[in-house]
């Protein structure tokens, strides 16, 4: 059976996608990220909790304060991209569950009273929001490169606080040239999927 979606769409959105490295120096808008974000809130979480909060990294100030706290081999590549996101999860989330589910308002306090039980739920649905994220920006006809190489504690010292925890960085914008590494090779079907 084949997929719905236009098989251009899914060369796009997956098979053709890869971590950039490059980028050239065309700006990212307000604008585009704008629309990302108004296509990916619409993946799903659980309890509708969208505990992803979005740093964007523009002013040469900031940037060369997240430079300082990438691992050497991403700081060339987060200095030149056109834009940068701080991807975090706030452990705080839970605050906006009466709007944001409020057919079981009492989700808040039946499940998320106590800081572990959060911390846990949005750093895994945090998680799930940044893969949409990476789609989103794909979908934008940007790419994206995402890392995790960074001192975590100094980047949410920086740019967060103690109520928000970062996931990874990515670095956004038109492919440049040698942009991308060869594919790496995938797992097959048979290799992932165990029918019981």
């Amino acid at each position: 059976m084949s997929l719905v979606l236009d098989p251009a769409a899914q060369d796009l959105l997956f098979r053709e996608a890869r971590t950039a490295n490059t980028f050239t120096d065309e700006p990212v808008t307000e604008e585009q990220v704008q629309a990302i974000y108004d296509l990916v809130k619409f993946g799903p979480t659980a309890f509708n909790q969208s505990p992803l909060r979005v740093v964007l990294v523009r002013s040469p100030e900031a940037r060369e304060r997240l430079v300082a706290h990438m691992a050497e081999g991403n700081q060339p590549k987060t200095a030149a991209a056109p834009l940068v996101a701080i991807l975090a999860a706030d452990n705080e989330f839970h605050e906006e569950l009466p709007a944001l589910f409020p057919h079981f308002p009492q989700a808040k306090d039946v499940f998320f009273s106590e800081r572990p039980a959060r911390e846990s739920a949005a750093g895994l649905n945090a998680a799930l929001q940044a893969a949409y994220f990476i789609v989103g920006v794909r979908a934008a006809g940007l790419a994206a490169g995402p890392m995790t190489g960074f001192d975590f504690a100094g980047v949410q010292k920086e740019f967060l606080d103690d109520d928000h925890t970062p996931l990874m960085v990515v670095n956004i914008g038109k492919p440049g040239d040698d942009a991308w590494f060869p594919r790496s090779p995938r797992l097959s079907y048979d290799e992932v999927v165990t029918t019981v």
